[in-house]
């Protein structure tokens, strides 16, 4: 419905005898508020404006460096419905605290949480922290299995995105714990690399 259409269907209502039907008036107006109330929220999203994202990052785990010592990456396709992926271009999801799990022959990423779009039928309804499985090779399967099974071996969400086609990917990074000294060294190196920024722009 066009706004023309939308503004004349609500100011000019029928007249039935001669007399103005107030009460259909102001039920149509009502109607038509609810509509653009509707076409509002499709726009905003908890307070916030958000930009559907075709293209590039849409999370990333910096957590994940910091935690652990990556020593190899791949990138993966997630089995994902449709009313997860609208939520994913939107921004509503979350790696931070995602691993990758085993179960029988296939791997499922664990622990990400995507959001419901609050504009969302209720009819539309998923579990937000499910397991969702990862489209990988054969050979690529296998082999993770085989990292999972070292000890101290993990694999981690290191980055979400589309990617030039569109395509949802997920960056894994397999990786083992890091201790005290680890860390100690990962935060000296993250503020050297910060001071060197701020030499190299001043």
């Amino acid at each position: 419905m066009s706004s023309l259409t939308l503004s004349t269907w609500v100011i000019v209502p029928k007249r039935n005898n001669c007399s103005f039907n107030v009460k259909l008036y102001i039920n149509r107006f009502k109607f038509a508020i609810k509509i653009l109330e509707f076409w509002k929220k499709s726009y905003k999203i908890k307070g916030m404006v958000r930009q559907v994202i075709k293209f590039g990052q849409v999370s990333e785990n910096r957590k994940a460096r910091f935690a652990y010592s990556i020593e190899d990456t791949i990138e993966a396709g997630i089995s994902l419905t449709g009313a997860e992926i609208k939520s994913v271009r939107y921004g509503l999801v979350s790696i931070v605290d995602g691993f990758v799990q085993r179960r029988g022959d296939n791997l499922f990423l664990a622990g990400v949480e995507i959001q419901k779009l609050p504009t969302a039928n209720r009819v539309v309804n998923f579990d937000e922290r499910r397991q969702r499985q990862l489209l990988l090779h054969r050979n690529q399967i296998n082999r993770m299995i085989g990292k999972l099974q070292e000890k101290g071996a993990t694999i981690v969400p290191l980055k979400l995105y589309f990617n030039n086609r569109g395509k949802l990917k997920v960056l894994l990074g397999i990786g083992y714990g890091k201790n005290k000294v680890d860390k100690r060294e990962t935060i000296k190196q993250r503020e050297w690399e910060r001071s060197k920024s701020r030499l190299m722009k001043g």
